[in-house]
């Protein structure tokens, strides 16, 4: 109950950190969150950091607020946050670095958690829904692509 999309990005693991780490730049790449912010007192990327992102779902709507936490932080490695409540994680999505040759391969991932609803919802839209995901996580990874290699 996921996917992922991965691209070979012509610059180091460090320059590529710092754009899938820093969610308040978020709105520049992805076609669905057009903006997100640090909460609770969080500053920056390190695990346990609360953010939110504002979501246009599809790219055309609804529109609403949604909050994350931080899970993995890994600098120049891997970055992941679960998206839900403090009690209820819905899904997972995140980024992996690894060197490659001169550049860097960069896969965007995403998880739903293995709960029951979660798995009926997948088993009813789950292909339609990981094929969108999938093309946003490919526009963003190109987008993201364009601005490290400039």
């Amino acid at each position: 109950m996921g996917g992922e999309v991965s691209l070979h990005m012509d610059a180091p693991p460090e320059k590529v950190w710092a754009l899938v780490s820093d969610v308040t730049r978020i709105g520049e790449f992805s076609p669905e969150t057009f903006e997100a912010e640090w909460t609770r007192g969080s500053t920056g990327p390190e695990e346990g950091a609360y953010f939110k992102g504002h979501v246009k779902r599809n790219g055309v709507g609804p529109t609403y607020w949604t909050p994350c936490r931080v899970t993995r932080c890994v600098p120049n490695e891997e970055f992941e946050f679960s998206v839900g409540t403090e009690g209820v994680t819905v899904n997972n999505w995140g980024y992996r670095l690894e060197p490659d040759g001169t550049g860097t391969r960069v896969t965007e991932y995403f998880r739903l958690e293995p709960v029951f609803y979660l798995r009926a919802y997948w088993a009813l839209l789950g292909r339609l829904r990981g094929r969108t995901n999938e093309k946003g996580m490919r526009t963003t990874l190109e987008r993201m692509k364009k601005v490290v290699e400039s």
